[in-house]
C-alpha cells in the first residue's frame, strides 16, 4: 500500500485549508513533509480565488516541529520558502493556524509564521530546541519576543519549557482559545468571516504589517505602496466601490 500523502488540502470556496498529515510522528517534518508543505503554499499563492489560508493538524496535533530521527540520518527539512515549507517565505495572503494538542519547535515557529492562531484550551506551544544542544532558527528566536514581552520569550528559549494556550492569549501572541477539538471550525469560521473584505486589500494589509518591523518610519510611507498598489489598482477595487454605490454586497475575483 502507497503512504499516505504527508500533507493534505481541501478547499471551502476561497479558504484552502492546508492538514499535516503524519499522526504517527505527531506530524513531524522530515524532508519530505517539507517539500509538500511548499507545494501546498505554492499552490495557495498562485491561486488568485483562493483568499485566505488555514493550516492544521492531523490527529490531535498540530505539529511536534522536526523529525529528530530524520534529523540524525542527515535529512534536512529546508526548502525554497525555507524550513518547513514557509518559514523565510510565508504565503502573501491571511493565514490562520488551527492548533490542537502540541505546536512545538518548528511547530511552534509553524503557527508564528502564520498571521492569526487559534487554540485549543488544551494546545500546548513551546521551543524546546536547546533541550537537545539544537537551535530555533525557524524564526522563534526573532518572532516571538516581537509577539510578547521580551523576558517571557526569552525564558521560552532558555528553558525550553511548554506553556498552554491560555499562557500565550494572555500575552497576546494567541487571538483566539477554544475547547479541545473545536479549532479547526473556529479557523473556517473566522476564514469565511474574512470573506466579506476585499482579498487583493487583505493581502496588501497583510504584507504591509509584516514588513514593517524591518522598515524606518520614512521607508514605511514609501514601501507600504509596493504592497497597497496591486490592491489599489485591481478589478476588486472597482468592484468594491460599485457594490458600495449600487448598495449590494460585492463579488471578489482576488484579480
Amino acid at each position: 500500500m502507497s503512504e499516505e500523502p504527508r500533507i493534505l488540502t481541501e478547499r471551502f470556496g476561497h479558504v484552502l485549508v492546508i492538514t499535516m498529515n503524519r499522526p504517527q510522528a505527531r506530524n513531524a517534518f522530515d524532508a519530505a513533509s517539507a517539500q509538500a508543505m511548499e507545494a501546498a503554499v505554492d499552490t495557495f499563492d498562485a491561486e488568485d480565488d483562493l483568499f485566505v489560508g488555514v493550516i492544521t493538524g492531523a490527529g490531535g496535533n498540530f505539529s511536534a516541529g522536526a523529525d529528530l530521527k530524520a534529523a540524525a540520518r542527515g535529512e534536512r527539512a529546508a526548502t525554497r520558502r525555507g524550513g518547513f515549507g514557509m518559514f523565510a517565505r510565508p504565503p502573501p495572503k491571511p493565514v490562520i493556524a488551527a492548533v490542537e494538542g502540541y505546536a512545538v519547535g518548528g511547530g511552534f515557529e509553524l503557527c508564528l509564521a502564520c498571521d492569526l492562531i487559534v487554540a485549543a484550551r488544551t494546545a500546548r506551544f513551546g521551543l524546546p530546541e536547546v533541550r537537545h544542544n539544537v537551535v530555533a532558527i525557524g524564526g522563534g528566536l526573532f518572532r516571538l519576543p516581537r509577539r510578547m514581552p521580551y523576558h517571557l520569550a526569552m525564558e521560552l528559549a532558555l528553558t525550553g519549557e511548554f506553556r498552554d494556550a491560555e499562557f500565550f492569549h494572555r500575552h497576546g501572541v494567541v487571538n483566539r482559545v477554544v475547547e479541545e477539538g473545536a479549532a479547526l471550525a473556529e479557523a473556517k469560521a473566522w476564514a469565511q468571516a474574512l470573506l466579506v473584505n476585499g482579498p487583493t486589500a487583505l493581502a496588501a494589509s497583510k504584507q504591509i504589517m509584516w514588513h514593517s518591523a524591518d522598515w524606518t518610519d520614512e521607508e514605511a510611507w514609501r514601501e507600504q505602496m509596493t504592497y497597497a498598489n496591486r490592491a489599489l489598482q485591481s478589478e476588486d477595487r472597482k468592484e468594491g466601490l460599485a457594490a458600495f454605490a449600487e448598495k449590494r454586497k460585492p463579488v471578489w475575483s482576488g484579480r
